[in-house]
């Protein structure tokens, strides 16, 4: 077997991944050949009338990895010496020091198997003849398919929470340092998955965007057995530059981006998929419709443009986002389609109506997250925000940090829904908490970085002069509250005057900031993680606040509670 070869230092990325495409194909072809030569030379009498050598899993596909077991069924009629005939290919395989998963198997054994477990079924699923006889091969198939179909009402749930005690047990791929590329949330398994939710006749397979992400992490692991001469399949942080490498890849930072980006777009395809799935289970007796707001309509679960949606509308777009997500439901993919091939974006400065639908969007809390992702999987974020592609899928590469640079944005600015009573302008804390990382991945201090981007985006979203003035205070002093409070002597008067100062950048409006900034450190503390915040922390910015706020009026004042 011609073992896949590593990139070569001049190699770009898509001279790197296509040879190991080709590494795959070539293996898949001699591993085809080795086994059909062992079945054939089995038997004195000829094995294409009753017996079937089938692949399974990933060789079935032709995606088998260095580090990838091969699975086989002899399928056959009956036929005596049926053992003496799977001995001699088994042993062989066994031999040659390739893992194997093997049974032997009638049609019916088979598809009795595939009924009561879910791994067989899946595997039978993608099933391939490699020799022997192919009208079994095909009746096997045929069969295993019309059980799968008749059965969806029952499989399909017990496959939603298998895969859901998985990604419980595994994480979401897109946001851990030292992903599982094949068991993780918006894994290879997802993808898998998703061809078998669409055998079902539930859904459509997987579309163009999701097959190039599953290639990119099928390369990644491909990558992965290369560089580390083993079968695993969690990519750690100190194997992350060699895999960089062997893909044609700067750095480790890149490869981990596009693992991110990958991985978003087979999970966001998942969850559409399985609430198809989840309608098609439910018994319903007709197609329910209801208005949700100006423009949107929920459709049996789903928010959908209404039919005198107004296309020209630069403020549609975020109006029928916001509503879907104060209503609790996801956008219909087709109706983020059309509204990025179709609907007008508004232009700089925005007009007052976009401003306030962006607001209402951020406003409506952990309800907003889908919907973003939805606009964003469409590419309809980074055209109303364009500063926002140098954060989209950056990874933070830091166990303090939950998610990327541009999760973590959105988790803080959802976050921060909950604290809008506590503050006087809540649209300055929704829009600063979404932007006060915004620097990030460029040269310099974030804060002092960001600080003129959002100086920048606040004057596009047409805020007035001094509410960007506000924004870009928040997001220069960000970290003001929650470094000081921990890393400085609460007691010492220079302390308090240090955020005094700070807060005084747009006269007259100090207590607004150092309230905006304390509810901002509570967000971005709880989206960051549990190692960022917590009662300690949350007791000294309240202790640093409250002495701040009696320092500017000249006395003691209530302040938020951040405990």
């Amino acid at each position: 077997m011609a073992p896949g070869r590593q990139a070569e230092s001049g190699d770009g990325p898509e001279a790197a991944r296509a040879a190991l495409a080709a590494a795959r194909a070539e293996r898949a072809a001699e591993l085809d050949r080795w086994l059909r030569s062992l079945l054939t030379a089995a038997p004195a009498r000829p094995v294409h009338e009753d017996v079937a050598l089938i692949a399974v899993g990933s060789h079935a596909r032709r995606e088998l990895t260095p580090g990838g077991d091969l699975d086989l069924v002899l399928l056959h009629r009956g036929r005596a010496g049926i053992a003496e005939i799977a001995d001699r290919v088994w042993y062989p395989v066994w031999d040659s020091g390739l893992r194997l998963d093997h049974s032997v198997r009638t049609v019916h054994e088979a598809r009795t198997v595939a009924r009561g477990d879910m791994k067989a079924a899946l595997g039978l699923l993608s099933a391939r003849l490699i020799a022997g006889d192919r009208a079994l091969a095909d009746e096997l198939r045929s069969a295993v398919l019309t059980d799968w179909r008749a059965d969806a009402p029952v499989r399909l749930p017990e496959l939603s929470q298998m895969c859901r005690e998985r990604w419980e047990s595994h994480g979401e791929l897109a946001f851990l340092l030292e992903p599982d590329l094949k068991e993780a949330h918006g894994g290879l398994r997802d993808v898998h998955v998703l061809h078998a939710v669409a055998a079902s006749w539930v859904a459509s397979g997987p579309d163009g965007r999701v097959r190039a992400a599953h290639e990119l992490l099928l390369d990644a692991r491909h990558a992965l057995h290369e560089v580390t001469g083993r079968s695993t399949d969690r990519l750690v942080l100190q194997e992350q530059d060699a895999v960089a490498r062997a893909l044609g890849l700067a750095d480790a930072n890149v490869l981990q981006r596009l693992i991110a980006e990958a991985a978003r777009t087979i999970t966001y395809a998942a969850s559409h998929a399985w609430r198809r799935a989840d309608r098609f289970t439910r018994s319903r007796r007709g197609v329910e419709r209801r208005p949700v707001g100006d423009g949107a309509v929920d459709h049996d679960g789903e928010v959908v443009l209404a039919r005198n949606a107004d296309l020209n509308d630069p403020a549609l777009a975020l109006r029928v986002a916001a509503a879907a997500a104060h209503a609790g439901l996801p956008l219909a993919p087709a109706t983020v389609d059309r509204l990025a091939e179709h609907a007008a974006l508004p232009r700089t400065p925005w007009p007052a109506a976009a401003r306030d639908a962006l607001v209402s969007l951020l406003g409506a809390g952990p309800a907003a997250i889908g919907v973003w992702e939805a606009l964003d999987q469409a590419g309809l974020i980074v055209r109303l925000l364009p500063e926002w592609e140098r954060v989209r899928n950056r990874p933070q590469r830091n166990p303090v940090h939950r998610f990327t640079v541009d999760r973590h944005l959105v988790e803080t600015a959802t976050g921060a829904a909950a604290l809008t009573r506590e503050v006087a302008r809540p649209d300055l804390l929704l829009v600063g908490a979404l932007l006060h990382d915004i620097g990030k991945g460029r040269p310099g201090d974030h804060s002092a970085t960001g600080a003129a981007i959002a100086r920048d985006i606040g004057a596009d979203l047409g805020f007035p002069e001094d509410d960007v003035r506000v924004l870009e205070t928040l997001v220069r002093h960000h970290l003001l509250l929650p470094e000081t409070a921990t890393r400085r002597d609460i007691d010492d008067p220079m302390t308090v005057q240090t955020v005094t100062a700070a807060v005084s950048a747009v006269p007259g409006r100090e207590r607004e900031i150092l309230d905006l900034l304390a509810a901002l450190a509570v967000a971005d503390g709880n989206a960051t993680g549990p190692a960022a915040w917590g009662t300690w922390k949350a007791a000294l910015v309240t202790d640093l606040t409250r002495r701040a706020a009696a320092a500017l009026s000249g006395g003691s004042r209530p302040v938020l509670s951040l405990i």
